[in-house]
């Protein structure tokens, strides 16, 4: 069990966040000063550039990660915690690899659901991260036609060999598992996880520079200066890498003429109550992590101390709300009327990159400098996947990065100005549809 600790000044450059209050031991990386040498350079020490960070040095890579802020500081530490399978513009990305994949585009996609599960599963057990990782979870229905499409999601799993994995309830068989009125049915499945993030991926940046890797904390990026060694330039240092990948999701402006315009902010809301003693076995005497089946969608989980870590929405504004609390007090209380009025503790927000087709963008800046970026609200899961990938194209392994690299994107002129604008209008197109559903 966790125990709530306050990190003095440490805590004053995170979110004021349960996971920033409960993180087992704050990061002190240096600032970049002088010239550093490596093989690869990553720009970004959140799951992405960590993962890469990880992989590369398990194969012999000399590497260096240089982060604005703080290890952990972005949405790889704020987030969810929940490890699912759920992929993010699973449908476009089909259509669009089926040109290169042909019939084996399913595979590959399936394959996508669940290997990260497998490589975060492997670093904690390898590396000793302690980040309250458990097993359980459950896509809640809220509407019959939520369940026929969970019905042909456990269909397929089941074709695929999950039966063990997988089980669908229905109205009383969730009554069973949650002290909530509002579900119809769910879809239970044991391999999918839940976890402290920011804990796992303060874990990866130790197991990273257990093996070498060096991270540089505090050390915004200015400039990646292109050529047959690139460079990233900071205020007070200068990195010079045989390659460089630029993993900062939607927290940095690096690179504009690329890629202005191909990722934009929503900001996603969280709360953490009070511990809530008894009553937590009582709303959910399995532990498990839950989401609905809306497009706007509520997801909640209980933390390692028995408190409900609940978020829900989101604002395509691209600006912070101003009470999180207040908006998601009624969706808790809604979902668990056993809980109301019961104290929040920890409010925060999430910036989430978010594509206009969902699906992640992997590509090159120049013939030695990499991007990945864009999870739309699905990144632990993804974004191991995606630094494994990242690992093997650098390394010359391309088949997989040629497939999503291949991939077709829309670039929004002028930026945030007209694409958050779009999102938001998209978000309440598909709002509109799931009162048709």
């Amino acid at each position: 069990m966790n125990t709530i600790i306050r990190h003095g000044v440490a805590a004053a450059e995170r979110s004021p966040s349960y996971y920033t209050a409960t993180l087992n031991e704050e990061s002190a990386y240096p600032v970049l000063q002088g010239e550093v040498q490596v093989d690869v350079a990553i720009i970004g020490a959140g799951f992405t550039g960590l993962a890469t960070a990880l992989e590369l040095a398990e194969r012999g890579f000399k590497v260096a990660v240089v982060e604005a802020r703080k290890v952990g500081w972005g949405a790889s530490g704020r987030n969810g915690g929940q490890v699912t399978g759920s992929l993010s513009g699973d449908a476009a990305m089909g259509k669009q690899m089926r040109k290169r994949l042909g019939d084996e585009v399913d595979d590959f996609i399936w394959d996508l659901r669940w290997r990260g599960h497998a490589i975060i599963k492997r670093r904690v057990e390898r590396y000793g991260i302690a980040c309250d990782l458990k097993h359980g979870h459950l896509h809640a229905a809220m509407k019959p036609s939520h369940m026929e499409e969970l019905k042909a999601a456990h269909d397929e799993a089941l074709r695929r060999g999950m039966g063990d994995e997988l089980q669908l309830l229905d109205r009383d068989a969730v009554r069973a598992h949650l002290d909530s009125p509002l579900y119809v049915g769910a879809l239970k499945n044991s391999r999918n996880m839940h976890l402290h993030p920011l804990n796992l991926c303060l874990g990866e940046a130790r197991a990273a520079s257990s093996l070498g890797a060096l991270i540089f904390e505090q050390s915004p990026v200015l400039q990646i200066v292109h050529g047959a060694r690139p460079a990233l330039v900071t205020a007070e240092g200068r990195i010079v890498a045989n390659q460089v990948l630029l993993a900062g999701d939607v927290y940095h402006r690096l690179e504009p003429k690329t890629l202005k315009g191909m990722i934009f902010p929503a900001m996603g809301g969280i709360v953490t109550t009070a511990p809530l003693g008894e009553l937590a076995r009582q709303i959910n005497p399995q532990d498990l992590a839950v989401y609905d089946c809306r497009f706007v969608l509520d997801y909640y989980r209980l933390t390692a101390d028995g408190r409900l870590l609940f978020g829900g929405g989101a604002n395509y504004s691209g600006r912070d709300s101003r009470d999180i609390a207040a908006e998601l007090r009624p969706g808790i209380e809604r979902t668990f009327p056993c809980l109301k009025d019961v104290p929040i503790e920890f409010q925060w927000s999430c910036a989430m990159g978010i594509v206009i087709n969902r699906i992640p963008q992997l590509g090159k800046l120049s013939p030695n400098v990499w991007y990945c970026q864009g999870y739309s609200g699905h990144g632990i899961a993804t974004s191991h996947v995606l630094g494994e990938i990242m690992a093997e194209a650098m390394s010359g392994e391309l088949e997989r990065f040629d497939t999503f690299a291949a991939c077709s994107h829309i670039k929004v002129p002028m930026g945030d100005r007209l694409g958050n604008p779009m999102l938001a209008l998209g978000m309440w197109y598909y709002r509109m549809l799931e009162r048709l559903r």
